[in-house]
């Protein structure tokens, strides 16, 4: 079974195509230094809920859009050794792109997969 790491993180609109190019070129190197999957997902159908929602959870803004992705692994062993290859790699460096969207907004962490249908 895949390990998986989730994130959840609100984008504004107005940066949406450059988000949308670095998480191509992101998406690439994972897969490059052996991610299994690399997904990105736009908001679709997600309400604003009463108590709790994705909306809620990154305190999205009207003029931004939620993103829900994840990458899938072998294990996560495999996973941690891919992240140090991955941070490393100038292609995604902070000097290299702009953050797109306030990551301290950014909601993620690492799962391990229990049922695969």
């Amino acid at each position: 079974m895949p390990y998986v790491d989730g994130f959840i993180l609100a984008v504004p609109k107005a940066n949406l195509d450059q988000y949308k190019e670095m998480a191509r070129v992101a998406g690439n190197v994972w897969r490059e230094y052996g991610a299994l999957s690399y997904v990105e997902c736009l908001a679709d159908d997600v309400p604003y809920g009463e108590v709790t929602s994705f909306p809620r959870a990154v305190l999205c803004k009207e003029d931004e859009i939620v993103v829900f992705s994840w990458i899938t692994y072998p294990s996560r062993e495999t996973r941690d050794e891919i992240n140090k290859k991955v941070m490393a790699d100038p292609r995604l460096g902070s000097d290299k792109w702009e953050m797109p969207f306030d990551g301290k907004r950014m909601i993620y962490g690492g799962f391990q997969s229990f049922l695969d249908l």
